[in-house]
């Protein structure tokens, strides 16, 4: 009987195949573990890309007119350089006579196949051994024996390969196509408006659809005239107050100064009716409503919903989320993380048990799990479909929740990431509870001829809110009752003036940029109303907060790192301006959805991945062929002078000391071998346009690291034996921050680099314990 050989996503999820395999103790491999019947090894992120054009052929390394548009017949691939070591042991143990059951146990979804189908396409395998594929939820030792026991055979997930194939081979061709037509035609003009150095206009599917989103708020913002008007307050006591609203009986219903119904737009007109109301009127009650409401607990969070979330509540990026999110699934305290879902499936259902009792071990959640099993909360949504069960709402994976596993790890948090792993135990064990029920008052008074409108909402059950957790309403709850004690006519009572604005359309956050990008860039406030009318977004959950820091890497856009608030930079509104002249579509979020859509139906088996793909050909020949005819550059010209009223800079070179933002090479990344270029606010490689993602950004805790520092930390990261980065501590760096904002100094040290991405920590002289 021949061997069975695991795949895993990268060594860490290998370490745990290996321990739910139990694994006897053998000789470790460089790059592989192996005993009498099992040999785990593990990919390290991409191991295979695209070729660049000029691997077809070396003319087109130079970009010109005459070569695009750029789609081959054939697709070339490669390995990449810096993980060609742990490539070519994965080939080896692939092809091994030994081996008779191959299961390829990459990160359940889309990419994660991809992954592994191109280390099969380019390395091969014993075609005498079979092949399965691994797909879990969780990272417990229970979750990988079951998944490998229900393994499918791989050919069960060629439809979803075809799709993810289709996805790279469409962002590929965009990329090189449309950033190469538009960089040869505009990018020279648009530099040196920006004050740079010659860059090239970055175009991609889903991120530029992004930038026109940003940019297109920032443009309503600006458009929108601030209007300031004048209301009147009528406080019938200390505890309770009502709005003047000018309806069809008001003495101004028709008054050339009207706002709306909130008042009126001169001052002295409003403080003259004050007057008049406070000497000549009575006032009375012409309508009291009192009811009950109950609200359900929301919905369980996927990955979209979370990052919101979290940067609401802690003020973090999208990226952050999603990194604290994958330590607590590799740490097996709770489930897959990029996931769509926001329900459970029946299956998960039937075992949620567990899931519940094990937070007994979390000190905030013991009782809460406790009642709930005690007194069979779970009970009902294992008897049929529900708000929070629906088989038909889950493609890959089920909604976030706690394993009520992983304990060790939650010892070993920081204090930020326990707060998201609460957030998600609160989230969870809520469902089980019944709704809250509300208090809600309405009420109309009405002085001589004008009508004042309140209402208050006060919490009369709590329901799941005893988990989830409220808002003190203490003084709602005062004022229901304060004005359902209150006679028909009310005296004394005291009219002020309420000063007030108009708003222009609100700025994305981060976290909100999240959820437009998920509901096709509908930013939808209501959370019910974004469940229903849910369908395909832009991008995926697991590629979205790398678009926004993509972007923010581009210098297309800057993020308020205090509030997360998006806004555009100078250079991303003159590219978004090229765009709109060039190939207006790309900015449509509904067409970027419409992608998605395609992608989805080839992974659904309504169509082939040819059918798509040959579509997407014809719209990148077109555009392609349109925008190397056209000639925009008087228009764009006039739009970057129409711009220097918002940026005086623009036309203007950059001061001494940034005049090579974004552009001066201090070195090789050690990701890729392309070059590394500092900018205001990172070192990154200049490799991003073909997927390096090698970034480490200047402010760091607090600190904003000068020029020497980030360029010491980045030329001291070194390859290691088992084939991960590391450098060496750094010297002392002084001011960093804590989260409770004392000051600290520390050495900082690079621990990895996954998938481009560098980890970094801090290393202490004195005190082994963080800040």
């Amino acid at each position: 009987m021949g061997k069975s050989l695991f795949i895993a996503e990268k060594p860490s999820v290998a370490m745990e195949f290996a321990k739910a395999l139990d694994m006897k103790p053998g000789e470790k491999k460089n790059g592989y573990l192996e005993d009498e019947h099992y040999i785990v090894t593990w990919c390290v992120g991409h191991l295979i890309t695209l070729s660049y054009p000029d691997k077809y052929d070396e003319k087109l390394k130079k970009w010109e007119l005459e070569t695009l548009p750029f789609i081959p017949k054939e697709y070339k691939y490669e390995v990449i350089p810096e993980v060609a070591a742990q490539y070519k042991v994965v080939k080896t143990l692939l092809n091994r006579k030994d081996v008779d059951r191959i299961y390829y146990s990459g990160d359940s979804a889309r990419e994660g196949e991809y992954i592994q189908r191109l280390v099969r396409q380019m390395a091969g395998h014993n075609k005498e051994a079979k092949e399965f594929r691994v797909w879990i939820d969780s990272q417990t030792r229970e979750e990988i024996r079951n998944g490998i026991k229900n393994a499918h055979e791989l050919a069960y997930y060629d439809k979803l390969s075809d799709s993810a194939y289709a996805r790279a081979i469409e962002d590929y061709l965009v990329g090189i196509d449309f950033s190469r037509v538009l960089s040869i035609k505009y990018a020279n003009m648009v530099s040196g408006a920006a004050g740079i150095r010659y860059t090239p206009i970055a175009v991609g599917r889903v991120m530029s659809c992004v930038l026109g989103m940003i940019v297109e708020r920032e443009r309503q913002i600006r458009s929108t005239a601030v209007i300031p008007y004048y209301g009147i307050r009528l406080n019938l006591s200390d505890t309770v107050s009502a709005d003047w609203k000018i309806r069809d009986g008001s003495a101004y219903a028709a008054d050339p100064d009207r706002y709306n119904d909130a008042g009126l737009l001169k001052k002295e007109k409003t403080e003259a009716l004050i007057k008049d109301l406070s000497t000549n009127g009575t006032t009375r009650f012409v309508k009291k409503e009192k009811k009950q409401e109950s609200k359900a607990a929301p919905l369980l969070f996927n990955l979209a919903e979370l990052q919101a979330e979290c940067t609401k509540q802690f003020h973090i990026s999208p990226a952050d989320t999603l990194k604290i999110a994958q330590t607590l699934y590799e740490g097996k305290l709770t489930t897959y993380p990029r996931t769509d879902a926001r329900v459970l499936t029946t299956a998960i259902c039937k075992v949620f048990d567990k899931n519940i009792r094990g937070l007994q071990n979390v000190e905030e959640m013991a009782a809460f799990s406790k009642e709930v099993l005690d007194q069979g909360m779970q009970e009902p949504l294992r008897q049929k479909t529900t708000k929070y069960v629906d088989d038909s709402k889950v493609s890959d994976h089920y909604a976030i929740i706690p394993t009520g596993e992983g304990f060790e790890t939650l010892k070993k948090l920081s204090q930020l990431e326990k707060d998201v792993y609460l957030l998600i135990c609160r989230r969870f064990l809520s469902i089980f509870y019944p709704p809250a029920v509300y208090d809600k008052l309405s009420f109309t008074c009405k002085t001589d001829k004008e009508e004042f409108d309140g209402s208050y909402t006060a919490v009369a059950k709590e329901g799941y809110l005893k988990v989830a957790g409220r808002k003190d309403d203490k003084d709602a709850a005062a004022a229901i009752t304060a004005v359902m004690g209150m006679p028909e006519e009310v005296s004394p009572v005291i009219f002020d003036l309420k000063e007030g604005k108009s708003k222009p359309p609100k700025r994305y956050t981060t976290g909100s940029m999240i959820l437009a990008m998920e509901n096709a860039g509908r930013l939808i406030e209501d959370e019910a109303l974004r469940e229903q009318i849910k369908g395909s977004g832009i991008g995926t959950s697991a590629t979205r907060a790398e678009t926004i820091s993509k972007l923010e890497r581009l210098q297309y856009i800057a993020v308020n790192k205090k509030t997360q608030t998006i806004t555009p930079d100078k250079l991303g509104e003159m590219v978004y301006d090229v765009l709109r002249l060039s190939v207006p579509t790309i900015l449509k979020p509904d067409y970027t959805a419409s992608w998605e859509t395609g992608l989805q139906g080839i992974a659904d088996g309504k169509y082939t991945k040819q059918i798509y793909l040959d579509k997407i050909y014809a719209y990148i020949a077109k555009n392609t062929e349109n925008m190397k005819a056209e000639n925009h550059a008087e228009e764009i010209t006039k739009n970057i002078e129409a711009l220097k009223k918002v940026y005086p800079d623009i036309g203007k070179a950059q001061p001494a000391d940034a005049s090579n933002v974004g552009n001066t090479a201090i070195g090789t990344c050690p990701v890729c071998g392309k070059t590394l270029r500092i900018s205001e606010k990172s070192i990154y490689c200049s490799g991003y346009q073909n997927g390096c993602k090698f970034t480490i950004w200047r402010e760091i805790s607090g600190k904003k690291l000068t020029d020497k520092q980030l360029e010491s930390l980045a030329k001291g990261i070194k390859k290691n034996s088992a084939g991960g980065y590391q450098s060496v501590p750094s010297a002392k760096i002084a001011g960093f921050k804590s989260k409770k904002g004392t000051s600290f100094d520390a050495k900082l040290q690079v621990t990895g680099i996954a998938n481009g991405r560098v980890e970094i920590k801090f290393v202490f002289e004195n005190a082994p314990k963080k800040p």
